[in-house]
């Protein structure tokens, strides 16, 4: 039976790819068909006459023949600006000048009839900005972003994630993932990143992706949602980037940034609520910061018309002060240096062929020279040193840096048929090293004790407590292919992709363990470690931790190589059902494998269907008025990280003692009181053994998916003005993450006499397996090697609550194109996040696996958890825009106000509700012995960043040289942007530092740059 099932799903898979080929070859379409690095050019004209498209900056032509329902279309255009002519009997009788392409979007050129009076019409132009400022064939919702823009308003030049704020919808995810964000309430690792049509997302967590010099940008398109089966594997938004190229003309520019320490404000400190110091400064910003950046661009025709080359390069030293939290007690000095660089040739080998070649480099190394530091002494003797590559410290590395490598192809092989082709391939390496003074390698010290909250106990430890892998490293290699071909009314395209990411990555503890010192309390976390170990809780004896604290040794050691198979398949139909009526139907098919580091499939899933469909209807017929609708299925996969803990060999013991005095050097306990208790527990079932494929994952995983729903319209009013608005609607359908509760398992197999076998093979797993919350699980286990046993469990038997995510938004924008010498935009979005589960991280306590989160790990610790979730930001207004009085001066600014995000309270599961079943400590929704419902615990404060930018672009150098001011967080508000939301320590006491801050907002600072802009 399995067999013949088999046989079925291929036969269909062979089917469904068959028949999305055959209809991509025998049928026509569209209004969206264009690959997601090119633009296109769409209207009506007369029926026979030519549509002359010419891109005079590289010579590109495409002539289109008018078709008899009187509409014409050029998809795959390279970004860029065209002048498109209407010929009629071979002479040109209208024209628009200057029209520019965006990304996956088309530009309405429509021409009146010449059949009534062609011979009276001389050639007239038209300047772009008459033309209507509605993509009404477009049905999702999308932010377009040009370099010239990018160039005059203040954005920190850090990520394309900076670029990516403006767009509504989007939040900042908490600073312990990176630059990283929340697109429609999704967690970090849910978006996908695209660069000049090449996956550029992070391979190894999902979380942000590879970088490219700044003003090496054309456009930057965020897709928010609602968008095209041709995006896939994203529950998120979909960052999309175009480079710019050369052109006929020679162009460059160089450029130096320079924000001097002495203009910076020093970042806020920590402190508890009681007013204790926790850290001078915070994690996420350097005193005394001061950033240096040197870039430039070179671009133009090695043969005229035919073979383009553009360079761009960024070079940025960031240099500063830090000091560790009074649980460390280290001082920092810091550089950073970042060295992005992008090199693009354009070869039109016909007006009908096209190749594009594109190398980007993006590497980031961070150098701490490392000393003591005491709290009331101040700095102290010279501790070591410590060295990063592309690793900003944590599993998520929202840094992973490296090469990129893209060749694309496109072919007008005629009028209506169009292919492209892409592949490129990636590789970054990661590193860390740290080198003591000493050559002592230390334990970590953490000290959670209430009575020394203002003087914590600290150790010798230099940098991280935990080092990466060596040889830790990550690779992407795809390749995809699109057709489009245009018949009548519809516009049909179909394509492949493949994609291969590598990675290898683990962490090991420094100095072998790390110790962590606790309160006793009434000793509920002893009683339930022996509980954990199968031992009488009543062996408990307070007479063992004579000073009321007991110490915990505990080390997670990681490591492993591994590989995800990204395939998919689409096929879409944008059918121009009336002059005024466009619809658009699409379906995605996505598959992924997941290997572990013995190349064995531990998790797969096929059969992925995306339904994408949406409808537009241009109201007056004019382009003036549009509304729209789509609803789609949006898939996500695993991300290759799950293998270094779902399905590596993790190692994470932990063991209790009492203590009597702690050695001052290192900060280790001395004098330890052993007892039944000091048994080694592994955690999370983590006991070095690599785990059997078969039996990491449950049998027939569901895949992860959400639903979307969006309502919306755009208005072109009067004066260069556009109004517009959106409503949408998110549900999460399906969940993966790990369970690690093996008591259902443990009673399938006492009921139905089993229980040896299963006890075994819960023995040889990792005592943690990949499922799906909510719903029925067959689990495999293997008693022994070669053998296997499958445990079926209903979802009550598991008792696990359904996952919940719920986010809708409203969306309302005023917009004023540029004219009367400035541009604007106000944005004002209400929005709401809701439900039991974030997705695929736990940013309440900034938890780094991806998709092995301790949310779903037993039923307990779903107690309680239903609420606004950690990415909801209610209110946000966004205001952009700039004004330019003379040719001379420029103004500009950015602002954000945003409301703030939820906070809860986690802490001790009390004995009353049947206590810690896991160990797991203050990590329940819990406190004070009450239940602590999720996000009911107020909000972090409102926050107000005011950006603003000023440019001087002098007479006597023609307009060629810029002079720049831009000062960041203008009003120099530091409010929280997350607090520490554990209320209760392990040992069931009040944390005194609960909601102290975790994060602040950036300090003001200020940049001054001088950019010369030239031509050969």
């Amino acid at each position: 039976m399995q067999y013949a099932i088999r046989s079925s799903a291929a036969a269909r898979r062979r089917l469904a790819t068959a028949v999305a080929f055959a209809i991509a070859a025998g049928a026509a379409g569209g209004a969206l068909a264009q690959s997601n690095a090119t633009g296109s050019i769409f209207g009506s004209a007369t029926p026979g006459d030519v549509v002359h498209i010419e891109n005079t900056a590289t010579g590109l032509r495409r002539d289109i023949t008018v078709d008899a329902s009187g509409r014409y279309r050029a998809n795959s255009l390279p970004i860029g600006s065209y002048d498109v002519s209407l010929m009629h009997n071979g002479a040109a009788v209208d024209s628009h000048k200057g029209v520019q392409t965006s990304i996956s979007q088309g530009t309405d050129v429509s021409f009146a009839s010449t059949a009534a009076d062609a011979t009276v019409l001389g050639s007239v132009q038209v300047t772009a900005n008459s033309l209507p400022s509605i993509d009404v064939s477009s049905v999702d919702s999308r932010t377009v972003l040009s370099a010239d823009q990018l160039a005059k308003l203040p954005i920190a030049r850090t990520s394309i994630s900076s670029v990516a704020l403006l767009a509504p919808g989007t939040t900042p995810a908490v600073r312990g993932y990176g630059n990283a964000l929340s697109f429609g309430g999704s967690s970090a690792s849910e978006n996908a990143y695209y660069i000049n049509g090449f996956q550029a997302t992070n391979p190894l967590t999902g979380v942000s992706s590879r970088q490219l010099p700044y003003d090496a940008i054309d456009q930057e398109q965020v897709l928010i949602g609602g968008y095209g089966a041709e995006y896939g594997r994203s529950t998120g938004g979909v960052i999309n980037v175009v480079s710019k190229r050369g052109s006929n003309e020679w162009k460059g520019d160089v450029q130096v940034l320079w924000s001097p320490d002495s203009l910076q404000q020093q970042p806020r400190n920590i402190v508890q609520r009681d007013g204790t110091l926790l850290q001078r400064g915070n994690p996420y910003t350097w005193r005394d910061q001061e950033n240096l950046q040197y870039s430039g661009s070179l671009g133009g025709a090695l043969i005229k018309d035919k073979l383009f080359i553009f360079a761009a390069a960024d070079w940025i030293k960031q240099t500063g002060n830090y000091t560790g939290p009074s649980s460390v007690s280290d001082d920092e000095r810091d550089s950073n240096k970042t060295t992005r660089w992008l090199g693009k040739i354009d070869w039109n080998i016909t007006d009908n062929n096209i190749l594009e070649f594109t190398g980007i480099g993006d590497t980031e190394t961070a150098d701490r020279s490392i000393y003591a530091y005491n709290y009331q002494t101040g700095r102290g003797d010279y501790l070591g040193h410590q060295y990063t590559k592309n690793y900003n410290g944590t599993q998520t590395n929202a840094t992973p840096g490296g090469n990129m490598y893209i060749g694309h192809y496109t072919g007008y092989l005629t009028d209506d048929l169009t292919v492209n082709a892409m592949y490129g391939r990636s590789h970054s390496d990661h590193e860390q090293t740290v080198d003591s003074a000493t050559g002592e390698a230390c334990p970590s010290i953490t000290d959670k004790r209430s009575e020394f909250a203002g003087n914590k106990q600290t150790g010798c430890t230099v940098g991280s407590t935990t080092s990466l892998l060596p040889g830790s490293k990550d690779s992407t290699r795809g390749w995809s292919v699109n057709i489009e071909y245009r018949l009548g009314d519809h516009d049909l395209r179909a394509g492949v992709d493949n994609y291969v990411l590598r990675a290898t990555w683990g962490a090991v503890p420094v100095g072998g363990t790390g110790y962590t010192y606790n309160d006793l309390g009434d000793g509920q976390a002893i009683r339930d470690r022996l509980t954990n170990l199968g031992l009488d809780p009543a062996l408990y004896n307070p007479a063992n931790f004579a000073n009321g604290y007991y110490v915990e040794s505990t080390a997670l050691s990681t490591g492993t190589s591994a590989r995800t198979d990204q395939r998919s398949q689409f096929v879409e139909d944008n059918w121009q059902v009336s002059d005024r009526w466009h619809a658009y139907i699409g379906l995605r098919n996505e598959q992924f494998t997941n290997y572990n580091g013995s190349g064995q499939a531990y998790a797969n899933a096929r059969h992925q269907l995306d339904p994408r469909l949406g409808v537009s209807w241009d109201v007056y017929g004019d382009s003036s008025l549009k509304i729209y609708a789509n609803a789609g299925r949006y898939h996500l996969g695993l991300p290759t990280s799950v293998a270094v803990r779902g399905a590596g060999p993790s190692t994470f013991p932990s063991q209790l003692y009492g203590f009597t005095g702690i050695d001052p050097s290192n900060g280790t306990p001395t004098g330890l009181v052993e007892g039944p208790y000091s048994d080694v527990y592994y955690k999370n079932g983590a006991n070095g053994t690599p785990p059997d494929a078969k039996t990491v994952s449950a049998q027939g995983l569901h895949s992860y998916y959400q639903d979307e729903y969006i309502l919306g319209f755009d208005k072109q009013l009067a004066d260069n003005w556009t109004f517009g608005a959106k409503a949408m609607y998110r549900k999460l359908r399906s969940l993966i993450d790990d369970t690690c509760d093996s008591r259902p398992l443990q009673a399938w197999g006492d009921a139905n006499g089993l229980s040896d076998e299963v006890a075994a093979g819960i023995g040889r797993s990792t005592g943690c397996w990949l499922f799906n919350p909510g719903r029925a699980n067959t689990f495999t286990l293997s008693p022994a090697a070669g053998q296997y046993l499958s445990v079926p469990l209903s979802a009550d038997a598991l008792g696990f609550p359904k996952p919940s995510r719920h986010y809708y938004m409203v969306d309302l924008y005023l917009e004023h194109q540029f004219s009367d010498k400035w541009y604007g935009k106000v944005d004002y979005t209400y929005s709401r996040s809701y439900g039991n589960s974030e997705g695929q991280l736990d940013s309440n306590i900034v938890q780094a696996d991806v998709s092995t989160t301790e949310s779903w790990d037993f039923p307990e610790i779903m107690e309680n958890t239903n609420g606004d979730l950690p990415n909801d930001q209610k209110h946000q207004l966004r205001i952009y825009g700039t004004y330019a009085p003379t040719d001379e001066w420029q103004f500009s600014t950015v602002t954000r106000i945003a409301s703030g995000y939820p906070v809860s309270c986690l802490g001790l599961r009390p004995e009353s509700a049947g206590g810690d079943p896991y160990g797991y400590g203050g990590n329940y929704f819990w406190c004070n012995g009450e239940p602590a419902h999720r996000g009911t615990f107020g909000r972090t404060p409102w926050t107000y960043t005011v950006d603003v930018s000023a440019a001087w672009k002098p007479a006597f150098a023609a307009h060629k040289l810029t002079f720049t001011a831009d000062i960041f967080n203008l009003l120099g508000k530091q409010r929280a942007t997350q607090y520490y939301e554990y209320g209760e320590t392990d040992a069931g006491v009040a944390d005194p530092q609960y909601k102290s801050a975790r994060s602040f907002q950036d300090p003001r600072y200020v940049r001054f740059g001088a950019r010369y802009d030239f031509t050969l």
